[in-house]
């Protein structure tokens, strides 16, 4: 069953515990480290546009990859609230493309997990590498390995809000390194518009329904990454815990990774010199 589809619906009311202008504030530190203070940003594995947005707000002119339609929806609906000037496009980001480069890449909120082959996960990468300016930065996060083993792998997680609730039940699979949850959501009847009215039922506001789907998500170790930037052609620079931001460790639950462009910027100096070279 694909994923993001009925849980697009009350995804940013589960996820209003996250702190994403803290995480916003930390890319943009990360960012203008390296001097990126404005100029084309894209962020793969955009959903609702949450993040999209608050970049957006630093100046940043924001491009927003996602495969789910509905979670793009969500987005759009944002940026229609804010004005920004953001582009959206419905794109798997193992194929996704651009019409030129972009000065960095940002991925959060583990979408990189959602990448479950090696192989897969480099060609994201290439991809990343190919629309980057010239030393340009990607800057991303994943689960680790640990996590799922450790902390989400089968264990169950229930939540009740007024207007939608559900149950998440976690299925970890070692040796193929895959965390499955199956979300089960009670929506009530009225967000979507779902549930007709009929004379002999209860009041439509006491009505819910019930959805399914089907996560799957690949936990990964620091070394597993470095290797695939490496096969890439990207440039690794660091890693940072995603509680504590300093280096991470054994039990480090998220991580962030830094890495740059390589590859234009020396193909751009040969042609320089051989142009010299002839004239």
């Amino acid at each position: 069953m694909e994923a993001y589809t009925s849980f697009a619906k009350v995804y940013d009311q589960f996820m209003d515990n996250i702190p994403y202008e803290e995480w916003a504030q930390y890319l943009r530190g990360v960012l203008e480290k390296h001097g990126i203070r404005d100029g084309l940003v894209l962020e793969l594995g955009c959903g609702t546009g949450t993040m999209t947005e608050l970049l957006s707000g630093y100046g940043y002119d924001m491009i927003g990859v996602d495969c789910s339609e509905e979670m793009l929806d969500a987005a759009m609906e944002k940026r229609e609230e804010s004005g920004h000037d953001i582009l959206y496009l419905l794109q798997d980001m193992r194929e996704f493309e651009l019409y030129g480069t972009v000065r960095a890449v940002v991925s959060v909120c583990d979408s990189i997990n959602y990448i479950l082959e090696e192989k897969e996960l480099e060609q994201v990468f290439r991809l990343v590498n190919n629309y980057l300016d010239p030393g340009g930065i990607f800057l991303f996060d994943f689960n680790t390995e640990y996590k799922y083993r450790e902390v989400l792998g089968d264990c169950t997680i229930a939540e009740y809000r007024e207007d939608c609730s559900f149950i998440w039940d976690n299925y970890y699979y070692e040796e193929e390194g895959i965390n499955e949850y199956e979300l089960i959501l009670f929506i009530r009847a009225g967000r979507d518009g779902s549930v007709p009215e009929h004379e002999n039922v209860r009041p439509r506001e006491e009505l819910f329904r019930r959805f399914r789907e089907t996560h799957l998500q690949r936990g990964y170790t620091l070394e597993q990454i470095q290797t695939a930037l490496q096969n890439a052609g990207i440039e690794y620079l660091g890693a940072y815990d995603g509680d504590t931001k300093s280096g991470p460790h054994r039990q480090s639950e998220r991580i962030y990774v830094v890495a740059r462009e390589r590859g234009k910027k020396k193909a751009e100096e040969n042609i320089r010199n051989r142009r010299i070279k002839h004239e």
